[in-house]
């Protein structure tokens, strides 16, 4: 959750909370995430309004935040060391099962219908960060990828039509109806 939408809100010297965001649509999904570690999370989430910076619209998004502990402020130091988000050399130590890319990919992935390809957005990292993503979802997952510049939205993993495959087998083992519309090559 932390290498996609999720952010480690930093709360005193020592301590984090984990915060999850996503629009209010998609408050079941956000359900789903934290059903994952029921320990961490403790309620429901909260449907809450701000007005876009940009746009200056109102729009509605679901919060859900979990209790701050000693382990998710160590959490954050690895991956936010100076207050930016970045990837650990030792990313391959966290992706521990398959459940891990299919919370990232139904964060950060987009599927390319006329191309049949998927990508994975990985931010504004550097390009050394990105062929550690790359490096470690191939020896977690055996997903081959090649690492995109997408200039202003940051480096991506491109799978290819036969890598969707693979991802498709993944993401079947962990289905969400309301994220379907990433997926449409997925059906239940």
């Amino acid at each position: 959750m932390i290498l996609g939408d999720g952010y480690l809100q930093p709360t005193g010297i020592k301590n984090a909370r984990l915060r999850l965001e996503h629009k209010a649509g998609h408050v079941d999904y956000l359900k789903w995430k934290i059903n994952l570690l029921p320990h961490l999370f403790q309620g429901s989430p909260k449907i809450l309004e701000r007005i876009h910076p940009l746009t200056k619209r109102k729009y509605q998004y679901a919060r859900q935040q979990s209790q701050a502990s000693p382990f998710l402020g160590k959490l954050r130091s690895l991956f936010y060391p100076d207050g930016k988000k970045h990837i650990p050399e030792n990313l391959a130590k966290f992706l521990r099962d398959k459940i891990a890319f299919a919370v990232w990919f139904y964060d950060d992935g987009y599927y390319y219908t006329r191309d049949k390809c998927s990508y994975l957005y990985l931010g504004r990292i550097s390009h050394y960060e990105a062929e550690i993503v790359k490096e470690a979802i191939y020896n977690k997952f055996v997903l081959i990828s090649k690492i995109l510049d997408k200039k202003n939205k940051g480096f991506v993993l491109y799978f290819s039509p036969s890598e969707n495959k693979k991802i498709k087998l993944i993401l079947e083992k962990y289905y969400v109806p309301i994220m379907a519309y990433k997926i449409p090559f997925l059906t239940p």
